[in-house]
């Protein structure tokens, strides 16, 4: 297959829901974006498609030869919750990837998580807090972004803390059932829609194309970090959904994540809280 490699030319490795979201945001922007996943198929049109498997080195580099890419974007998530395919997907894959390009991009992109993060006082945290994951999630994504950061080119993390947005209805649907979570114990979560996900990352690839001076790690979530009290309880009112029973989530922590770093790069948010971002998915139309 014939690529249309130009000028800021885009690869976006792991081209999920977030990457394509990302894509088709850079295609109108006038860049050429090249999509790399296992079916490419679901990629949407203006993407150019790469079928390739990230823990296949080989493969890749034979896919990958002759493309020059400017901007390199790790977003790949791993398909199940164990050590094993965090390992494969986040370090083994990045590297995979890393090795296989035959010439060094202007600027890499990793996808990370806030998951790297430690704290459970309800306080803040930021870019320079310290990371010291339990979890072998948090600890293994925090090995990926090492290995993002060790190259010899410029490279940055951006730390995503709970992704939302279409197809992504867990907490909704929970509530839909009349479940929500209790006042006590206290556990602040921190949010980000998809579609800023997407528009925080071509942000931060206009201004690595720009030669604009860019940070090493961006920590990305919204304005408002919220209790999980607070915005089930808000859905359930939205829905106009009886309470039936309290239940604690799965415990991720609970701190209060800044994007002060990041709103002061320039950034501004579509959906600042979970108020406007859950409003849109409930009412597409408003």
């Amino acid at each position: 297959m014939q690529l249309n490699t130009q000028q800021h030319t885009i690869l976006i490795a792991g081209c999920g829901d977030v990457g394509s979201t990302l894509g088709q945001l850079l295609t109108t922007q006038g860049k050429e974006v090249i999509g790399l996943r296992r079916n490419i198929n679901q990629l949407p049109q203006g993407i150019q498609g790469i079928s390739a498997d990230l823990s296949q080195f080989d493969d890749l580099k034979a896919k990958l030869q002759g493309i020059h890419c400017d901007i390199v974007v790790y977003a790949a998530s791993a398909p199940s919750f164990t050590p094993e395919a965090y390992q494969q997907t986040y370090v083994d894959g990045l590297k995979n990837i890393i090795n296989s390009l035959d010439s060094p991009p202007k600027h890499l992109f990793f996808t990370s998580s806030s998951g790297v993060y430690h704290q459970n006082d309800h306080g803040w945290v930021d870019e320079q807090s310290p990371c010291l994951p339990s979890a072998f999630s948090g600890q293994i994504m925090l090995e990926a972004e090492q290995t993002a950061l060790s190259t010899e080119y410029p490279a940055t993390a951006v730390r995503f803390t709970g992704i939302y947005g279409p197809n992504r209805n867990h907490l909704l649907n929970r509530v839909s059932r009349g479940d929500v979570a209790p006042e006590s114990p206290t556990q602040f979560t921190n949010r980000i829609h998809r579609d800023d996900c997407a528009g925080v990352l071509a942000h931060l690839i206009t201004k690595a194309l720009n030669d604009e001076p860019l940070e090493t790690i961006y920590l990305a979530t919204d304005d408002t970090p919220a209790t999980m009290y607070d915005v089930t309880h808000w859905m359930a009112q939205q829905l106009s959904i009886k309470v039936i029973s309290e239940s604690a989530s799965r415990r991720a922590g609970s701190k209060r994540c800044s994007n002060q770093r990041l709103k002061e790069s320039g950034y501004s948010f579509k959906y600042p809280s979970y108020k406007e971002g859950y409003s849109a998915l409930l009412d597409p139309d408003r």
